[in-house]
């Protein structure tokens, strides 16, 4: 671990340590404080206190008195997690950690995963299916996306067992947590079952799948290389060329669609959901419209390029507009402002006459946009100005006593308009200022 300060830890760096009280992050705690006196750094500790367990408070406070003892600030957060939360109560617990840690204003936080807790992640995900990104496991230093802080974990090249006797040899005291022994979680069953059987028939199993986590890592880096490679002529903004992934050989256009979505933030697709994605963007005709769903996100070709999009929230109906000089449109995710002008805009008299409201479309509507011109339909509009399909359901439209006056980004009613010198209001999506 001293190597690892000297190699990526700049004097002074502030160093926040994810304790939970058990003996890792306890003997971690320890070499660090050994360490401070060779390498100076600030180091602090956080708890997350989950409430899961009995004797989630107790944990709680004997990490406190450990950090008092030697003089740390300690902040411990509360999370709330169900028991019927639709991810599993781990999966549950990991995303508020994961909350947690990301927003900490930090330069490293650190965790006391060792080698055989990477032993028994690779198992986990090789049971998934995983390719070489999942089966290259934890990284000893990460910079995750959307986190402040550069994750390090200095043990993962440490055996559980020499974390017990470095314990015991300090005369080092931590906590139990007994959920670390119920069979029903699947990293204990590995942990208790599976593993003590692979290492009776093949002595140091843990080190030899850990050092195999390596060279997965190495694959997966390799992998992302010709990702960029490819990505250089295919990908532009948040534009991934469909003509350029039907040109790859299909393990090569995976790779690249891969890549695409773990860039734009979306967490690594299993290979049925990539698969889907890929078969549907290569094989579509030129003009069809494909939405293929990956959770949170959804991936669309449109005019001969996939784009990936967030899936959009629940319809929530209009709002009425009373005046506000800004108005929150939820049924659009967006805010629009509605400008007092002159000369400009819709007719202001018109407005304060009739009732006006805010939405988006639910079908059948119909814009005038020339004067003496025909009422056309805003599907048609749409498809002219080049709207993509995905924002389509969620541009905010205006309407005065049931008749459509506004539509962000196609235009307003001719019949509407103010005239030269009479009081307008000019509406807008907020953003666009």
């Amino acid at each position: 671990m001293a190597a690892g300060l000297a190699r990526h830890v700049a004097p002074h760096a502030r160093l926040t340590l994810a304790l939970s009280g058990g003996v890792d992050s306890v003997v971690l705690l320890h070499a660090l404080l050994a360490l401070r006196a060779h390498h100076p750094f600030h180091l602090n500790a956080v708890h997350v206190h989950h409430g899961l367990s009995e004797h989630a408070d107790a944990w709680a406070d004997f990490c406190t008195e450990l950090c008092s003892a030697h003089a740390l600030e300690l902040t411990v957060h509360r999370v709330q997690i169900t028991r019927d939360d639709a991810a599993g109560i781990e999966a549950a617990a990991r995303r508020e950690r994961q909350a947690i840690f990301a927003a900490l204003d930090t330069d490293f936080l650190l965790t006391a995963h060792h080698l055989n807790d990477q032993a028994e992640t690779l198992l986990l995900q090789l049971l998934r299916g995983a390719g070489p990104k999942g089966l290259a496991a934890m990284a000893a230093m990460q910079v995750r996306r959307g986190w402040r802080a550069t994750h390090w974990r200095p043990l993962l090249g440490v055996t559980r067992a020499d974390v017990l006797d470095y314990a015991r040899a300090h005369q080092l005291a931590w906590v139990e947590d007994e959920s670390n022994q119920d069979p029903r979680y699947r990293r204990n069953a590995l942990r208790h079952s599976v593993l003590p059987l692979l290492n009776a028939h093949f002595p140091g199993a843990d080190a030899t799948l850990a050092r195999a986590a390596g060279l997965q890592a190495e694959a997966a880096g390799l992998l992302d290389d010709l990702a960029r490679l490819d990505a250089a002529t295919a990908i532009a903004g948040e534009r991934l060329d469909c003509a350029c992934l039907d040109a790859l050989s299909r393990p090569r256009a995976r790779n690249l669609l891969r890549y695409f979505i773990e860039q734009r933030g979306h967490p690594q697709p299993n290979m049925r959901q990539l698969n889907e994605a890929l078969q549907q963007l290569r094989d579509a005709r030129q003009d069809a419209r494909v939405c293929v769903s990956l959770g949170r996100d959804a991936l669309w070709r449109y005019r001969g390029g996939a784009y990936l999009v967030p899936v959009a929230p629940a319809y929530a109906g209009p709002v009425r507009w009373q005046g506000e000089a800004i108005l929150q449109v939820p049924a659009a995710g967006v805010a629009v402002s509605l400008e007092a002008v002159e000369g400009a805009g819709l007719k202001r008299m018109l407005l304060d006459a009739g009732e006006v409201t805010l939405g988006v479309r639910q079908g059948g509507e119909r814009l005038r946009l020339h004067p003496g011109g025909p009422h056309r339909s805003l599907k048609n509009l749409l498809q002219e100005h080049a709207i993509p399909p995905w924002q389509r359901g969620h541009l905010p439209l205006l309407w005065c006593n049931g008749q459509l006056l506004w539509a962000a980004h196609i235009g307003l009613d001719a019949d509407a308009l103010a005239a030269p010198g009479e009081a307008g209001v000019q509406p807008r999506v907020a953003a666009e200022g």
